[in-house]
């Protein structure tokens, strides 16, 4: 029972920070918004998107775009959360977690689900409000795109957290995001299908198809048409697995602790 009841916590502690700060919850969706209405209304004419899988026909450019932008709300909110590591350590709060008796790889991935449940909560609210403004899917695309999203937000979660292990002061966190979420997402198929990027470049398209948040787009992508892709599935799933193994492992913010002139 004290797995559980420090589960809920956890969760509870996270959710309450989430609902705390309206201004988070509307930038999480007012960003993905303005790709959707305005970057996709001007790229409409100029980007024509063929018939390729999990599509059946020709689509709209809004279509198209709409997984990646599921994702965008992924990757920035997993980021942000780590973030919150960061800060928690400085401010000290994070020891009282950690010293606790329950096992580290517990309490991180305790604290990876309760951030990623939160992401896909803001990316539940963003398709309400696509589905309006466009046409909507197929319900039941709705209800099979939900553990693709809960898994591709605990794999940016993780690697959140592996990121957030390295690194020492808050005010260093925001560069390097920078470096992190840009290159993750811009480089990836969540706004360009990958055969008109190998038509640009071939070494971008090398890197478009070797980024697990191009994984993560596409097992998005084809959960809303209900179909899987089963690659995606796969190396979403391992580097899941190797990101939290990796937070497990890099996570010692009180390895210091007790020597002479190291930070507790």
């Amino acid at each position: 029972m004290s797995y559980w009841y420090a589960f809920v916590g956890i969760c509870y502690r996270e959710w309450l920070r989430f609902f705390s700060q309206r201004a988070r919850f509307a930038a999480s969706l007012v960003r993905p918004l303005l790709w959707l209405v305005v970057f996709a209304a001007g790229f409409r004419a100029a980007l024509g998107i063929a018939i390729m899988e999990p599509y059946a026909t020709y689509i709209n450019y809004e279509e198209y775009i709409l997984p990646g932008l599921c994702a965008m709300i992924l990757l920035f909110n997993g980021m942000q959360s780590s973030l919150s590591i960061v800060y928690d350590r400085e401010m000290g709060s994070i020891k009282v977690l950690l010293t606790s008796p329950l096992p580290r790889p517990f309490l991180l991935l305790s604290k990876q689900i309760a951030s990623a449940l939160v992401s896909v909560l803001q990316v539940g609210a963003f398709l309400v409000i696509a589905a309006l403004y466009d046409r909507p899917l197929e319900p039941m695309g709705y209800v099979l795109v939900i553990p693709a999203l809960f898994l591709v937000a605990l794999m940016l979660s993780a690697l959140g957290i592996v990121i957030a292990s390295r690194i020492k002061q808050l005010e260093n966190f925001a560069g390097v995001m920078n470096f992190v979420i840009f290159p993750m997402f811009f480089l990836s198929s969540a706004l360009y299908p990958l055969w008109k990027m190998q038509e640009a470049s071939i070494w971008l398209y090398e890197i478009c198809r070797f980024n697990p948040f191009t994984f993560g787009v596409e097992l998005i992508r084809f959960s809303l048409y209900q179909q899987l892709n089963v690659t995606a599935l796969l190396v979403v799933s391992g580097c899941t697995l190797a990101f939290v193994i990796l937070a497990v492992v890099g996570f010692q913010p009180v390895k210091d602790q007790g020597k002479p002139g190291g930070r507790p």
